[in-house]
């Protein structure tokens, strides 16, 4: 890699670390309810929104109460999203006229973008209307964000508050974390977005000419508008000259933005943020880019904050931190090193050539390799599903890490609260695992970790490789499971385990060559994608509620410290082992049999 290349890096890497403690104080603050400098301009729509809604403010909420309201909630909201979806051809803002997604696809997308992972098996710019993109999906993804944010909010006070039944009030945090965090940081984002070139309209698509006119065969439609046959049995076709093409546009810009900044993913277009009405230049990339690890990586100094010790919030983000280093260093060594089998075409200079420039297959030259393998990896680490270059052509081992970031559980920086709470239900397993080394009850920040936190724990870490693994076997058992798959033999299997381990991960991201929009594809990925959030939710909560009942127990001489480098090496070893121990051997079926195939020459 160049020195370009590690400057690009260094410089993205720098301005998170920059800007982790001031937003990440901002937001305890906003936890917290002391945000006097904002109060006076949002606190009065704020009130009201409580007044309107019937919420008292100053009522708290046990675990079990916190998680019915944040369940209740969720589901009004993607029976909404379905709704509008279904209705879509009688609604206005729906400039060219599209008609109503499949009752399979409209499941499959509310399932989506209520659960955080907004999964698109569907072409953005040709089925969703402008009223769907702003109000059912751009909606879901400010509150499907908050809500995660809510839970883990309610984890850390569970940590923080001591023999006490409650964990604060899920409207309230709901509520603060879409009004002064989501709200003017997506603001900004949209207008910096919309600065670079990021559409931003009402308008209709735009037709415009062509600079060279395009001829090519369509089949001739008969009188009822079906395709005329001859005598054969075989399509009549007719040459076609094409002289203008139909643009979309769109109100992108703003979808754009909290798509990022709340780690939801979910393309205005088809092609995501590899679109040049998405992402159109290299300083729009880096402000996405910067954009969706911003607020999870910033939760970690909110952490540190609330609990009154800094230094664990800053343990948990080295621990993250030097994985997603580790992560991305390999994705960034196979994408520059290209396919080998092109040093095999017996002209050495053409063949250096080729490889000089890495693999750019699926890649846009305005970003490059380092770009595009720098996205893959902080899109899978921090479960946003965004993608500027296909996923599905990366090299095998490129293509795997990415996907092995999903099944770690998305708790490198992780989803806008989820990746958080997933990363400290892994720190509740590392001092048990201590515990049991030195014959010692484990503790985590003054709380005794004892037998309902560790079952809890399990079914938390568990539940993913559950998902991932039986919804892929079933997928390559059924006839409608491969019927999705266009490439054969181990990168075939390799897309279906992607899908589901983005399912399950909540993630969102694509190999994109399954063909994920039918009945089968559309209905087990929405289930596993229900599962994949909520059956980890109710347990972190359950955690919390445990943890706040508890009183805190002094330091003492046998007392694990958990700020230490060594606590962050047994926590990242932890993470690792897990997922090594559940995905490996099915991984080696995908991509590590893939590579082997290629490196042998096939």
């Amino acid at each position: 890699m160049t020195a370009n290349g590690y400057l690009q890096i260094a410089l993205f890497l720098g301005a998170v670390l920059l800007l982790v403690k001031p937003l990440g104080a901002y937001m305890a603050n906003v936890y917290e309810g002391r945000v006097a400098f904002v109060n006076r301009f949002l606190a009065p729509g704020e009130n009201l929104l409580y007044r309107l809604c019937g919420v008292d403010p100053a009522q708290e909420m046990r675990w079990t109460q916190y998680a019915l309201a944040m369940l209740v909630f969720n589901l009004f909201g993607a029976l909404a999203v379905y709704a509008l979806q279904r209705l879509q051809p009688d609604l206005p803002l729906n400039p060219q006229g599209f008609g109503a997604v499949s009752p399979d696809s409209s499941f499959n997308t509310a399932v989506s973008f209520a659960t955080n992972t907004n999964w698109q098996g569907y072409s953005g710019e040709t089925t969703m209307s402008y009223l769907t993109q702003m109000a059912a999906l751009t909606v879901q993804n400010f509150v499907s964000a908050a809500s995660g944010m809510a839970v883990l909010i309610a984890l850390i006070r569970g940590f923080a508050r001591q023999s006490v039944e409650t964990l604060g009030n899920f409207w309230v945090d709901l509520t603060r974390g879409t009004l002064y965090v989501l709200l003017p940081l997506s603001l900004v984002l949209a207008l910096l977005l919309v600065g670079q070139g990021v559409v931003q309209t009402f308008s209709a698509y735009k037709t415009v000419p062509l600079l060279q006119s395009q001829k090519y065969d369509t089949p001739r439609l008969d009188a009822a508008g079906r395709p005329a046959k001859d005598a054969r049995g075989n399509p009549v076709m007719e040459k076609t000259i094409r002289k203008d093409q139909l643009i979309a546009v769109g109100p992108a810009a703003s979808q754009i933005a909290i798509k990022q900044l709340g780690t939801n993913g979910g393309g205005f277009f088809n092609a995501n943020s590899a679109h040049p009405f998405e992402n159109p230049t290299p300083f729009s990339d880096f402000l996405e880019m910067l954009a969706l690890v911003l607020i999870p990586a910033a939760l970690c100094y909110t952490f540190g904050h609330m609990i009154d010790d800094r230094r664990q919030g800053w343990a948990i983000f080295a621990a993250m931190g030097i994985m997603l280093v580790a992560l991305l260093a390999p994705v960034e060594h196979y994408e520059q090193a290209g396919n080998p089998l092109l040093a095999r075409l017996g002209v050495d200079q053409t063949a250096s050539t080729l490889q000089s420039g890495g693999n750019m297959e699926g890649k846009e030259t305005r970003f490059g390799v380092v770009n595009s393998a720098l996205w893959a990896t902080v899109t899978t680490a921090t479960s946003n599903g965004s993608v500027n270059s296909m996923h599905d052509s990366f090299t095998p081992l490129g293509g795997m890490v990415p996907m092995w970031e999903m099944q770690l559980g998305e708790i490198v920086f992780g989803g806008v609260g989820s990746g958080l709470y997933g990363m400290l239900i892994f720190a509740l397993i590392a001092v048990f695992v201590a515990g049991l080394m030195i014959g010692r009850t484990p503790e985590y920040l003054g709380k005794k970790i004892q037998a309902f936190e560790m079952k809890m724990a399990a079914i938390v870490i568990l539940i993913p490789p559950l998902l991932v693994l039986v919804g892929t076997a079933i997928a390559v058992m059924t006839a409608a499971g491969r019927s999705g798959v266009s490439n054969p033999g181990a990168h075939g299997f390799a897309e279906i385990l992607y899908a589901f381990s983005s399912a399950a991960a909540n993630n969102g991201s694509a190999f994109a060559g399954i063909s994920a929009n039918t009945p089968f594809y559309n209905t087990a990925l929405g289930v596993v994608m229900l599962f994949g959030r909520y059956w980890l939710i109710v347990p972190v909560l359950a955690i919390a509620g445990a943890l706040a009942a508890k009183k805190k127990i002094p330091v003492s001489a046998g007392t694990l410290p958990t700020h230490t480098p060594l606590f962050v090496v047994l926590l990242i070893g932890t993470v690792v082992i897990v997922g090594a121990l559940a995905f490996f051997p099915v991984l080696a079926l995908g991509p590590i049999a893939e590579y082997l195939s290629m490196i042998a020459g096939h």
